[in-house]
């Protein structure tokens, strides 16, 4: 049962040693953090957070066709600007739309993880694609996890869905925030739903904007956060 915790997200102390699987702090390539100014300024505040480690993940989808090599040149000119502690990674969020069907035939894929055998992918809040479980099998049977982005925002999933999904051996991302309120009511209760159930194995900010950010993290949750962050 959910008990009303007096923390904000913030003083929780999630923050500290924090592995951030999910951002969008690659500057200028998608519609999260718009240049490299903006982005030096997020990580120097994940800095005093305690973040140690940040995965980019920009969008790759239809609307937002970003290339393998596109996406790597920038993040070299990140890593040649950033010279604090905290450790960088690049891998991406790929939407599965028919462009995730013409990389999946290439494997051209920027995975997630040291051995880079996960994926990150999304869908629409609303719909499911068409034909997403056969999708998820052949991200399998290519010998990636798929890393299911925020499931507690799609409206079209219940309890049902995540436990179906859970067995097929497809891992959940959780947006944090989503944890104090950040995305609405409904998506704090799925994501309580399922921190309680164990089905979390990655966590992320999922941030597009800093002041948005700070914002959300200043909200009370809910709910003990584990400490281990980390699969």
């Amino acid at each position: 049962m959910c008990f009303f915790h007096k923390n904000t997200l913030l003083s929780t102390g999630v923050f500290q040693g924090f592995t951030d699987y999910h951002s969008h702090i690659l500057p200028g390539v998608d519609d999260g953090i718009p240049n490299m100014e903006d982005a030096l300024a997020v990580l120097k505040y994940y800095e005093e957070l305690g973040v140690a480690s940040v995965w980019c993940t920009p969008h790759i989808m239809e609307d937002i066709p970003n290339t393998t090599a596109q996406l790597k040149a920038r993040f070299k000119e990140l890593q040649d600007a950033y010279e604090g502690p905290i450790k960088l990674n690049l891998a991406a969020e790929n939407m599965l739309d028919e462009l995730f069907e013409t990389r999946l035939s290439g494997n051209d894929f920027l995975p997630l993880g040291e051995a880079g055998n996960y994926l990150l992918v999304e869908t629409s809040y609303f719909t499911p694609p068409f034909n997403m479980d056969d999708t998820l099998k052949k991200i399998k049977n290519m010998g990636y996890f798929p890393v299911l982005a925020h499931p507690e925002r799609y409206v079209y999933m219940d309890n049902k869905d995540y436990r179906k999904y859970h067995e097929m051996g497809v891992l959940f991302q959780l947006n944090v925030t989503s944890l104090s309120g950040g995305y609405g009511k409904v998506a704090q209760k799925k994501a309580e739903w399922l921190l309680k159930h164990n089905m979390y194995s990655f966590y992320g900010s999922d941030l597009h904007s800093l002041r948005s950010f700070q914002a959300k993290i200043n909200n009370k949750v809910k709910i003990d956060i584990p400490n281990e962050n980390q699969i």
